[in-house]
């Protein structure tokens, strides 16, 4: 068992840093909002500190869960930050989805300080943090990684390193791009099956047995189908993600035409109230 701490405390921070004391773990946890952190300790026991400098002193290892890139350095430099309470030798765990410049800015100066750095960003939503069933894709050092795995292992269904620093960030940038294209294809889906008349119910149990299957279809063909938007990962968060795609692509040279669209689509669902919405709300400019 390990001394950690976790910095972050949103949908997916609050449970992934449960699932880290209920195996065990020694967790001090850190956030913006106080209130929050000390519901956390309420909860599930360990302690919560004024500031990440002082929740990640003598940790072994300091997991992240925040917003973007600024709010990834505002908690890891500075004089109150992450990296100047660490330790030689631990090892940083960054879960936010950022891009990948700041990752291998923010791993360069956590090398330089002489600590271990792994961008670890994840993919299962809300839904997936509460059951530990995440999927983790890293980047960084591979003795590094191997050390932070048995860590990650309480909230992850599957973890693997695709390489060094900033490949985890990119793999997420992969998941995002497919997720995109995917939401919207069921979007236009489910609203032709209704416009055409037909029973969607009976639709998608057909045709999710084929190739057209999938976890989107399998686990959100209902909700989409009745308006209701509130399971999780938001537009709001989805447009960050997309725009760090999309500025990536024009950096390694990569052709994204539907994802473009598709953010554009995201952004007329912002425009329709519906930024808190989860991803799944693509529909609802279709049938409005």
């Amino acid at each position: 068992m390990a001394k950690l701490a976790f910095l972050g405390l949103g949908v997916m921070g609050y449970p992934m840093a449960g699932h880290l004391a209920r195996a065990g773990h020694e967790v001090t946890v850190y956030n913006r909002s106080a209130a929050k952190a000390e519901a956390w300790v309420a909860e599930h026991g360990g302690r919560h500190a004024p500031t990440p400098r002082e929740a990640a002193a003598g940790a072994e290892f300091v997991m992240a869960c925040v917003g973007n890139d600024d709010d990834l350095r505002q908690v890891c430099l500075g004089p109150d930050g992450a990296f100047a309470g660490m330790d030689r030798g631990a090892v940083f765990v960054d879960h936010t989805t950022v891009s990948a410049a700041v990752t291998r800015e923010l791993a360069e100066i956590a090398r330089s300080a002489g600590l271990g750095y792994v961008d670890a960003p994840v993919s299962g939503g809300q839904a997936g943090a509460e059951g530990g069933q995440l999927s983790v894709m890293c980047g960084g050092d591979a003795a590094e990684y191997d050390r932070a795995e048995a860590v990650v292992a309480a909230y992850a269904r599957i973890c693997r390193r695709i390489g060094d620093v900033g490949a985890g960030q990119m793999t997420k940038m992969c998941n995002q791009i497919a997720i995109a294209g995917l939401v919207q294809a069921l979007s236009e889906s489910l609203a032709f099956a209704q416009k055409a008349g037909l029973d969607a119910d009976a639709v998608v149990e057909v045709i999710s047995q084929g190739a057209a299957g999938s976890w989107q279809m399998a686990n959100r063909h209902k909700t989409m189908a009745e308006g209701r938007f509130d399971f999780g990962f938001a537009v709001d968060w989805m447009r960050k993600d997309l725009a760090i795609c999309l500025a990536a692509a024009d950096e390694v040279g990569a052709a994204l035409p539907v994802t473009a669209l598709v953010d554009q689509f995201y952004k007329e669902v912002q425009g329709m109230g519906g930024g808190r919405w989860d991803t799944s709300s693509l529909i609802a400019r279709l049938t409005r």
